[in-house]
C-alpha cells in the first residue's frame, strides 16, 4: 500500500514555540507539576489540546518530552498543546516510588488536568508571546495507552476504587472532546492477561457514563495479550460501550504505537511507519477542530481523503 498523497485542511502549517518547563505547585503533590506547552507563533483564539502520556519501557517519552509528532503538528496547525509529566513517568520512579496512590496514580493523572484548567491563565501568561492568545471555552483531550484510560475518566467514565469499592466520577466538564488512542478496554472476564493482576485499576472503568463526545483510534493489530485474550478489538471497547456521539477510526496494520507516536525514531514502537503517524496526525487535528468549530467541515474532508478508496490509512464509523 502506497501512502496516502494529503492535501492539508488547515492550510499550511506555521512555526511552532515550544516551552518548558512550566512548573506549577501543587498542595499534596509529591513533586511539582511540570508543563510543556507548545503553541503556533501566529494566531489567537487558540483552542487547547491536553495530551496525557502513556506507560511506555523509555525513560522520557512518558513525560512533558514525548509525543512530539502529534503535539508539533497540533501545534503547527493552531492548537495549544499543554503536556503535563504525570507521576506514573520514569523520570519521577527514584522522587514518588512511595508516595501515596503509587504505581499507578489513577486519580493524580485525571487531576493534574484539573490542575492545568484551573490555571490556565497562569500557564499562558508564563510562556513567551502566548498571553492573550488562548480561547479559554475551547478544551480538547487526548491520551495514549495509559493515557487514554485518563481521558476515558476525564470524559465521564466511572471507575471503581479497587481500594474502596466506591464507584469514582472525575468528569471534567471544561472539556468539550477528547481522543482516545489505544486505549485500554472493559476489565471483567476478558481482562485476564498476566499483567492484569498487577495493573487491575485499567480492568476498573465503566465506559456507560462516558457521554461527552470522543473519537477512539484503535490499531487493528494492537493485541495487548499482556491484559487480556479478547485482541485487537479490545482496543475499541471505548466506542463499543460507551454512548454515542462517538467516532471509532481503526487504523490498519497499526500495532499499540499506532506507527510511532510516542516520539521521533522510538525503539519500543513495533510497527514505525512515518506516513499513518502522519495520517493519525492530521485526523486527530481534523476531528478536534470540528468538535470545537461545529461548523467546520474538516473533519468530513480529511475522512473522505485519508479513509476511502484503496490507499485509506483506516475505517471510521460513528455512533
Amino acid at each position: 500500500m502506497s501512502a496516502p498523497t494529503t492535501t492539508d485542511a488547515f492550510g499550511a502549517p506555521v512555526p511552532v514555540l515550544s516551552f518548558s518547563p512550566v512548573v506549577l505547585p501543587v498542595p499534596g503533590r509529591p513533586v511539582d507539576l511540570q508543563l510543556r506547552v507548545s503553541a503556533p507563533a501566529t494566531g489567537t483564539d487558540l483552542p487547547v489540546i491536553l495530551l496525557s502520556h502513556g506507560h511506555g519501557p523509555s525513560n522520557n517519552l512518558s513525560s512533558l518530552n514525548g509525543y512530539a509528532p502529534l503535539a508539533n503538528f497540533w501545534a503547527a496547525h493552531g492548537f495549544v498543546v499543554v503536556q503535563p509529566t504525570h507521576l506514573t513517568s520514569s523520570t519521577l520512579t527514584h522522587l514518588v516510588a512511595d508516595a501515596p496512590g503509587a504505581p499507578d496514580f489513577w486519580r493524580a493523572r485525571a487531576e493534574d488536568m484539573t490542575h492545568v484548567l484551573a490555571r490556565l491563565d497562569v500557564i499562558e501568561n508564563a510562556v513567551p508571546q502566548l498571553a492573550g492568545r488562548i480561547d479559554h471555552a475551547k478544551i480538547a483531550l487526548a491520551g495514549h495507552s495509559l493515557g487514554g484510560f485518563t481521558a476515558a475518566l476525564l470524559l465521564g467514565a466511572g471507575l471503581t476504587d479497587p481500594d474502596t469499592g466506591n464507584v469514582v466520577h472525575l468528569v471534567e466538564p471544561r472539556i468539550k472532546a477528547g481522543v482516545l488512542l489505544a486505549a485500554p478496554g472493559r476489565g471483567g472476564d476478558v481482562f485476564n492477561g498476566p499483567m492484569a493482576a498487577q495493573w487491575p485499576i485499567v480492568g476498573a472503568v465503566d465506559f456507560s457514563t462516558m457521554t461527552a463526545p470522543a473519537l477512539v483510534v484503535a490499531g487493528d493489530k494492537d493485541d495487548s495479550r499482556h491484559f487480556t485474550d479478547m485482541g485487537p478489538a479490545w482496543h475499541s471497547d471505548p466506542y463499543t460501550l460507551a454512548p454515542g456521539p462517538k467516532t471509532l477510526l481503526t487504523l490498519f496494520d497499526a500495532e499499540h504505537g499506532l506507527g510511532g507516536i510516542a516520539g521521533y525514531d522510538a525503539a519500543e514502537t513495533t510497527d514505525e511507519n512515518p506516513a499513518r503517524v502522519a495520517a493519525l496526525a492530521q485526523l486527530t487535528a481534523a476531528y478536534l477542530h470540528s468538535q470545537l468549530h461545529p461548523d467546520s467541515l474538516t473533519w468530513q474532508t480529511t475522512c473522505e481523503e485519508l479513509t476511502s478508496g484503496s490507499d485509506a490509512v483506516g475505517h471510521v464509523e460513528t455512533k
